[in-house]
């Protein structure tokens, strides 16, 4: 390990000071850790106070540090008293040994601490479980967290392409907190910040795939879960399942774009075919608009951020359009344009496309495909942005009749362009 230390002198500090967690963690991987969390042992709220420490939890003895405002906490032990995840009590007291504190940590990979003078402190065989590549849970306090299911789904999302697998027994603890009411105690912004977290890591399908396996994306994305073991029509989809298609037109959309509106959307843009009855099967005529009502309930329940889900619903409902551009009509072309409401939101309507690009690629056989549509509806924004509005006016017409002329001659160069992309096709 290497040195670790701020370099900002503590005078006559009271207790023993660890860097703890993620950044030890992650310097025994070799990764870039982003930030610091320190654990003071042997302290008390106002030794921190006295040394200008600044707190900042409510719940929990945190503080920043004066200068470097990396965050230090008391090590403290936490016991359960309700449901949720607010539903402990804490001790922070002096007598709480840096021991007691790992103890409570979810995973054993992050119950590590590092000091100058005692080296790595593992007492739960985080260090051997980094070797294995082994997510595994610290004791059996795990389970009176809910919201641990989630963090260890979104660790597997980040540490997959290290092959890091869950230990079975942590697997079914998290199968057994999903199946009882616990999950359902978790509030919205703790499920969102999460799951978004886990669209910006690495591989974050597997995140929504070890939701599904144990049984909490039932819980808390109900929407998504149904897609699984729907079937679509092998001709268009050798995958065959509606789930997953999600997760491979997620894998597309990482590839393809860090933005996580993207990402999200590509994961529940067919919403709708999890609303086909099943005598229909494998066809799912109209999913596109059946989909952005069950987009909008799960966006809405979770507090998804209005960008996400105005992408997410425009994705649904428009997707097909954009797979069948060289067949679509003028009008129709600008129809979608019109309500990407790309002339104003140019931004949105690439990234719509994103979306568009990793359905079609999201499928199985079909990931290098090339995906000559995005191009055409880009450059067919470009060509109806050329209209001179201007020379219109002069003609002396206004209001209705002016954007109607606009639409016209949108519409007749339009046509011209798909004549031309007829003879010269992408």
């Amino acid at each position: 390990m290497p040195a670790t230390t701020t370099n900002i002198p503590l005078v006559s500090f009271p207790g023993k000071v660890y860097l703890v967690g993620g950044a030890v963690r992650d310097q025994l991987l070799g990764i870039q850790s982003k930030d610091k969390d320190w654990v003071v042992v042997g302290a008390t709220e106002q030794d921190m106070l006295d040394r200008k420490f600044e707190k900042v939890g409510q719940d929990f003895p945190v503080f920043l540090h004066p200068t470097s405002k990396e965050e230090y906490a008391l090590a403290r032990t936490e016991r359960k008293s309700g449901a949720g995840y607010y539903g402990f009590v804490c001790d922070a007291s002096p007598n709480v040994t840096l021991e007691e504190d790992l103890s409570r940590r979810d995973l054993t990979i992050n119950a590590l601490a590092f000091s100058e003078a005692s080296g790595v402190v593992d007492p739960y065989g985080g260090q051997r479980d980094i070797e294995d590549r082994v997510l595994r849970h610290v004791s059996p306090a795990f389970a009176e967290d809910p919201l641990r299911v989630l963090r260890v789904a979104r660790f597997a999302a980040r540490f997959a392409h290290l092959d890091f697998r869950i230990a079975p027994e942590t697997l079914t603890l998290m199968t057994e907190l999903s199946a009882g009411d616990e999950l359902l105690q978790l509030n919205a912004e703790r499920i969102w910040q999460e799951t978004e977290r886990a669209l910006t890591e690495k591989s974050p399908w597997v995140y929504f795939e070890i939701l599904q396996q144990c049984g909490a994306l039932k819980v808390i994305m109900p929407e998504l879960d149904s897609l699984f073991g729907v079937p679509q029509p092998e001709t268009y989809h050798p995958e065959i399942d509606t789930g997953l298609h999600a997760l491979l037109s997620l894998n597309a959309a990482t590839i393809l774009s860090r933005d996580t509106s993207v990402r999200f959307a590509a994961l529940i843009h067919d919403l709708g075919k999890g609303l086909t009855p099943m005598q229909a099967w494998p066809s799912h005529h109209g999913h596109e608009k059946k989909g952005v009502k069950p987009i909008k309930a799960l966006c809405k329940r979770l507090r998804v951020p209005n960008a996400h889900t105005k992408l997410a619903a425009l994705s649904s409902e428009y997707h097909t359009h954009v797979h069948r551009a060289f067949e679509l009509k003028p009008e129709t072309v600008l129809k979608v344009i019109k309500a990407l409401d790309a002339f104003r939101k140019p931004e949105q309507f690439e990234r719509f496309l994103l979306v568009c690009k990793a359905d079609a690629q999201g499928r199985t056989g079909f990931e290098d495909a090339k995906y000559a549509q995005a191009e055409y509806f880009q450059q067919a924004l470009e060509i109806s942005k050329s209209i001179d509005i201007s020379a219109l006016r002069e003609t002396g017409i206004a209001g209705k009749e002016l954007g109607e002329a606009i639409d016209q001659a949108r519409i007749e160069n339009l046509r011209a362009y798909k004549h031309q992309a007829s003879e010269q096709p992408f």
